[in-house]
């Protein structure tokens, strides 16, 4: 980011406060002393297209690398709030140790200010469990200091640098000064394996809270995916319909390929290679989806179409291309 785009940034998500449409930010901001806590920066996240659609529209171009964004893709046609967010926050404030909503891929943009990250790989997140499996909530704490018994890779972020988060990479995340960002949450084809098994590792969690109910509740198995969708965010069933959409639009690019054609739509900027990739992805975990015991139990009779059938599509969509 250049420093005449960086000026004209900062200077404008400054002087929202008066012009944004939504009241989020008007309430957080007259919280911050009420709070009197670390969260505050959490009561300023607002969905970025709430800032797109209304005086922000074209301020900045989505990166190529992270164009391929089936998440957002996929919330977009619902017409409700998305996994694009502007953060702000004042020095001092921080976000507690987590992994990123559905083990999602995730990138962040200093507009103005400095982050301190503390990232720790897959895998190692266990060592830092209590005795009752429970992950810490600051892992700045002193009794995590040893780098020996918890090795950490800190990360600075100055304005206007880009984070990338990788798919269940647990971190921490400090405002050194006032700082704003912009960040992205998002899922393709490279990562949507974690996010199947995240999501079977969720209601594996559910079912075990509430095991005792088992067999004195009636549908418990369907009350389960209630829980998962309110502690989650999404359940099996949204998760299907996640799949179908995505599966549907790149079926749609593929059939709209002329003899010899290697582009398939500038709408979505994707190649036939990309799609054909996304088809055979989508493929991959949907099977896994259909033989899932946990999903046979969900009502699929008004599903259009069918899973089985979806998956059958997206198998003769790779079957016709394979020669490609």
């Amino acid at each position: 980011m250049d420093r005449e785009t960086r000026v004209f940034a900062e200077s404008h998500f400054r002087g929202l406060r008066g012009r944004l449409p939504s009241k989020r930010l008007h309430r957080g901001l007259g919280q911050q002393e009420a709070l009197g806590d670390t969260q505050w920066e959490a009561r300023l996240r607002l969905p970025a297209s709430e800032l797109w659609y209304s005086s922000a529209e074209g301020l900045f171009t989505l990166p190529v690398y992270f164009s391929s964004d089936w998440l957002n893709e996929y919330w977009d046609t619902l017409d409700v709030d998305d996994y694009r967010f502007i953060y702000m926050g004042p020095a001092g404030t921080w976000s507690p140790f987590h992994a990123d909503i559905f083990r999602s891929f995730s990138w962040s943009v200093n507009i103005c200010g400095r982050k301190k990250w503390f990232f720790f790989p897959p895998g190692q997140e266990e060592a830092l469990r209590d005795c009752h499996g429970g992950l810490p909530y600051d892992v700045t704490a002193p009794e995590f200091l040893d780098s020996h018994l918890h090795p950490v890779l800190e990360v600075t972020q100055e304005a206007g640098e880009m984070v990338f988060v990788p798919s269940g990479w647990h971190h921490q995340v400090h405002n050194l000064e006032d700082t704003i960002s912009i960040n992205h949450n998002w899922v393709n084809g490279c990562n949507l394996a974690n996010m199947w098994h995240f999501l079977q590792q969720e209601l594996c969690a559910v079912q075990q809270e509430v095991s005792e109910w088992r067999d004195t509740m009636p549908d418990w198995h369907h009350h389960c995916q209630v829980i998962m969708k309110s502690c989650s965010g999404i359940n099996f069933e949204e998760f299907y319909q996640f799949l179908k959409v995505i599966a549907e639009r790149r079926l749609l690019l593929v059939k709209k390929i002329g003899p010899g054609e290697l582009q398939c739509s500038e709408d979505f900027g994707l190649g036939l290679q990309h799609t054909i990739f996304d088809i055979s992805r989508i493929a991959e975990v949907l099977a896994s989806v259909v033989v899932n015991p946990d999903f046979q139990r969900v009502d699929t009779s008004r599903f259009l179409p069918q899973p089985e059938d979806l998956l059958q599509q997206l198998q003769e969509a790779l079957a016709t291309t394979e020669p490609l």
